[in-house]
């Protein structure tokens, strides 16, 4: 059976969620799709009917290997699409979401390898979020939030993990986007402040915003270990 783009789209959306869901609750997927609940529900089950997700009642979906293989495809083409705005039509990062939403829906597979042309072949998105390849596998990718860092460690800024755009104003407006390398001094307890140095500055943030920041440990600091892989 052939793989509708909207059947694509809902499959992306639900990879997306995921990564920080066991289960992705109905409502919050419905919400990320901006569709009604019935017609939400109308597509889960058809999608549960060919195999691609498991759905438990009062508590989510979760895609299988196939319905993460038809996600693919979607993925790809949307952080193609923000790359393509941002770095050749000179969009803000903070709105590549959003637009690629919109004009990714025209872009067909040949308009597709050219804009991967155009970036250059990138291999992820301006948010650092991995693009898969064209024959659907997903890079891995070996990153942890940063406010699970130990403090004394050498980072470099892997992934910005939000769409909020408040919150990427800001965090661009700090520099703290991805290939960004920076030294954690100290983060507060109880979900206190966090004090880092970047090659040009020195910045204290707040717990929620660095709960957004996923980083590459480089060098770990002294007396400490990351915490386990979850």
């Amino acid at each position: 059976m052939n793989v509708s783009p909207a059947m694509q789209r809902y499959a992306a959306e639900i990879y997306r969620l995921q990564q920080d869901h066991q289960q992705v609750p109905m409502s919050l997927l419905s919400s990320h799709v901006e569709s009604s609940a019935q017609a939400t529900a109308s597509m889960v089950k058809r999608l549960q009917k060919l195999g691609y997700l498991a759905h438990e009642p009062y508590r989510g979906v979760l895609l299988t290997p196939e319905g993460e293989r038809i996600a693919m495809p979607s993925l790809r083409r949307h952080r193609l699409t923000e790359v393509f705005l941002v770095k050749v039509m000179k969009y803000d990062w903070a709105a590549a979401h959003e637009l690629a939403d919109t004009f990714e829906r025209g872009v067909n597979d040949e308009i597709e390898d050219r804009m991967d042309e155009l970036a250059g072949h990138p291999a992820r998105c301006p948010h650092g979020e991995p693009i898969p390849s064209k024959d659907g596998v997903m890079p891995r990718v070996d990153d942890i939030s940063l406010i699970e860092v130990p403090s004394g460690s050498d980072c470099v800024i892997s992934r910005v993990r939000t769409h909020d755009l408040e919150k990427l104003d800001y965090i661009g407006e700090l520099g703290l986007v991805p290939g960004t390398p920076f030294h954690l001094f100290s983060c507060a307890p109880f979900k206190g402040p966090l004090r880092l140095q970047t090659q040009q500055h020195d910045h204290l943030i707040g717990f929620e915003l660095a709960s957004s920041l996923w980083v590459e440990v480089v060098r770990m600091g002294p007396g400490n270990k990351l915490p386990p892989k979850k």
